[in-house]
C-alpha cells in the first residue's frame, strides 16, 4: 500500500513482513553490498548493518498479536530508527498504528533521514502489557526487513511516555536511548492514586449524600453515569463563591495548573478568580476523561481497584501543592473555613485498594528508576491531565536507584497536554541523540534547547524555560517499596 511515498515491492508472507521478488532480492543484495563498502570506508559509523534504500519506503503490516504497524524509511536513511509509542486510545475508538506524533514533525524527521516506526498495540485502553511487546515486535520486523539500525531511540507521548519508559527500564538492550514527552513517567499506581484525590474531595465536600461510586465501576455505562452526575454537581457549585473555592481545592490535590489550555487567557499571578475558572474547565475534563471511564477500563485489567486514600493527609498534600495559595485566597474571599473542610475530608470514609490489583498495576506499570541507557523527559508546565509534577516523581525514582546521571529533564512554557511544537520535539530528539553519540549530556538548558529548536524548524515556537516542578503529591515507585503501607 502506498501513502505519500512509494512502497517497496514484495508479497506479504502473513507475518507482516514481505518476501521480495527475485529481482528485488538481487537489487537488495547489491544495495546491501554498497552499504557495507560505505560502512567500512567511514570509520565514524558503527559496524551494525544499515540497509541502503533506493527510494523512500512506506510499509504497513500486521503482527501476530493482531496489532498493526507502520514504517517510513527515507531514501537517505541516516541509520537511526525512531520507535514511537502513541498515547492512550479510548476503548471503542479507532486504533491505527502510529509512527510519529504529528504530520509536521514526521515530515521534518524524514527529511533529516530518520526511519520512523510504530505499532497500534493489540488492544486499547491501559494496554501496557500489549504495547511493550508489540513495539518490540515492530522493531524486530524492521530489523528483518531493513537490517539492524545503527541506532535505535524509543520515544512516545502521554501514555506512550509510560510505554517508552517501560521499554527503557525492562528492554534496554533493544534501544540506545529514550525520550518521554508529556509522559506518565510517575507510573500507574501513582497515576490512579492522584486521580482519586480530586474526585474524593469533590464528592465529599459538594455532594456528601451522593451515592456516586468513585471506584468499582461495573461497566462503561456506569462510569459515564458517575462522571455525568459529578459534573452536574461541579457545574452547580461553580455558581457560588463557596463552590468555587472547593473546586479549587480539588484541583490543587491534582496539581491542576491555573493556565492549562492554549485557548485560555493566562491569568495574572494574583487573579485568583481567573485562575479558578481555568481550573474549573480542567476539573470537568478530568471527570469526563480519566476519573471514571478510563479508570473503569484499567480496573478491569487490574482485576479490581488499584488505588487508595487510606492514611492520606489532605492538609499536608494541599501544603505541597503548586496552587495552595490560590486555594487559601479563594476560601478567605468566600468566608469559608479551609480548616473545617480539610477536617471533613479527614473524617470521611476512605477508599481501600485491592492488593492484587495494586500488585498488577505495580508490576506492569510502575518503575524502578533503574536506567542503563540515557533518557530525556520533557513536559509542558501547563498540563492538567498529566501534570508536570510527574517529572518530580520520575526524578525521585531515578535518584533513589542511582541512575541520575542518565536522566535529564526539560520544560516547555505552554499550556495543555502534549502541546509541543515540531521544533521543540526535534530539539529534544537531537539532544538525546547527541548524548548517545558522545556519551555526555550537552545543551539540556533552556537556552541551548531553544537554539537547537530554532535551527531544526524556525517556523514553529521554541519555548523551553528554566523550571523546577513542585513535588508530585502521591508518588509511588518500585525504588521505595514502603510506599502505600
Amino acid at each position: 500500500m502506498t501513502i505519500g511515498t512509494p512502497t517497496r515491492t514484495g508479497t506479504d508472507n502473513g507475518t507482516g513482513t514481505r518476501t521480495p521478488r527475485p529481482g528485488a532480492r538481487i537489487r537488495a543484495a547489491r544495495r546491501t553490498a554498497c552499504a557495507a563498502v560505505l560502512l567500512l570506508a567511514v570509520s565514524a559509523v558503527p559496524t551494525s548493518a544499515v540497509a541502503a534504500t533506493a527510494e523512500p519506503s512506506h510499509v504497513e503490516g500486521q503482527l501476530p498479536s493482531g496489532a498493526t504497524y507502520l514504517m517510513d524509511v527515507p531514501a537517505n536513511w541516516n541509520g537511526t530508527v525512531l520507535l514511537y509509542s502513541h498515547g492512550y486510545t479510548q476503548a471503542g475508538t479507532p486504533n491505527p498504528a502510529q509512527n510519529g506524533p504529528d504530520t509536521a514533525t514526521k515530515a521534518l524527521l524524514l527529511a533529516e533521514g530518520y526511519a520512523l516506526i510504530g505499532s497500534s498495540y493489540a488492544s486499547t485502553g491501559w494496554a501496557v502489557t500489549d504495547a511493550v511487546p508489540d513495539q518490540l515486535a515492530t522493531l524486530s520486523v524492521f530489523d528483518d526487513r531493513f537490517g539492524a539500525a545503527r541506532r535505535t531511540l524509543a520515544w512516545g507521548r502521554s501514555y506512550g511516555g509510560l510505554v517508552t519508559t517501560a521499554i527503557a527500564e525492562r528492554h534496554a538492550d533493544r534501544i540506545d536511548g529514550s525520550l518521554s514527552l508529556c509522559g506518565l513517567v510517575h507510573g500507574g499506581v501513582a497515576n490512579w492514586n492522584n486521580t482519586l484525590d480530586p474526585v474524593f474531595a469533590l464528592k465529599t465536600l459538594l455532594a456528601p449524600d451522593s451515592d456516586v461510586p468513585l471506584t468499582g465501576l461495573a461497566d462503561q455505562a456506569a462510569a459515564t453515569s458517575a462522571a455525568d452526575a459529578l459534573v452536574t454537581v461541579v457545574d452547580s457549585a461553580q455558581s457560588t463563591a463557596e463552590g468555587r473555592a472547593r473546586i479549587a481545592l480539588a484541583a490543587a490535590l491534582h496539581n491542576i495548573p491555573v493556565w492549562n489550555q492554549p485557548t485560555q487567557t493566562r491569568p495574572a499571578a494574583d487573579d485568583w478568580e481567573a485562575q479558578q475558572v481555568n481550573q474549573y474547565d480542567a476539573v470537568k475534563g478530568l471527570l469526563k476523561v480519566a476519573a471514571f471511564n478510563r479508570r473503569q477500563e484499567a480496573e478491569v485489567r487490574a482485576g479490581g481497584n488499584m488505588s487508595w486514600n487510606t492514611g492520606v493527609d489532605y492538609a499536608k498534600l494541599l501544603g505541597q501543592s503548586s496552587v495552595s495559595k490560590e486555594v487559601r485566597e479563594l476560601y478567605k474571599k468566600a468566608g469559608l473555613s479551609l480548616k473545617a473542610d480539610l477536617a471533613t475530608l479527614d473524617r470521611a470514609p476512605r477508599i481501600s485498594a485491592d492488593p492484587d490489583a495494586v500488585a498488577w498495576m505495580s508490576g506492569t506499570s510502575s518503575f524502578t528508576g533503574e536506567l542503563t541507557k540515557p533518557q530525556f523527559s520533557v513536559h509542558t508546565i501547563g498540563d492538567a491531565l498529566v501534570p508536570v509534577q510527574t517529572e518530580s516523581a520520575l526524578r525521585r525514582a531515578v535518584t533513589a536507584a542511582g541512575s541520575g546521571s542518565l536522566l535529564r529533564q526539560a520544560n516547555v512554557d505552554n499550556a495543555g497536554h502534549c502541546t509541543f511544537s515540531p521544533a521543540e520535539q526535534l530539539a529534544a530528539l537531537h539532544t538525546l541523540e547527541e548524548r548517545v553519540t558522545t556519551g555526555r549530556w550537552h545543551g539540556t538548558d533552556a537556552e541551548s534547547l531553544n537554539s537547537r529548536a530554532a535551527e531544526a524548524d524556525s517556523t514553529t515556537p521554541a519555548r523551553y524555560v528554566p523550571y523546577r516542578p513542585t513535588p508530585y503529591l502521591r508518588p509511588y515507585d518500585l525504588a521505595h517499596p514502603a510506599d502505600g503501607r
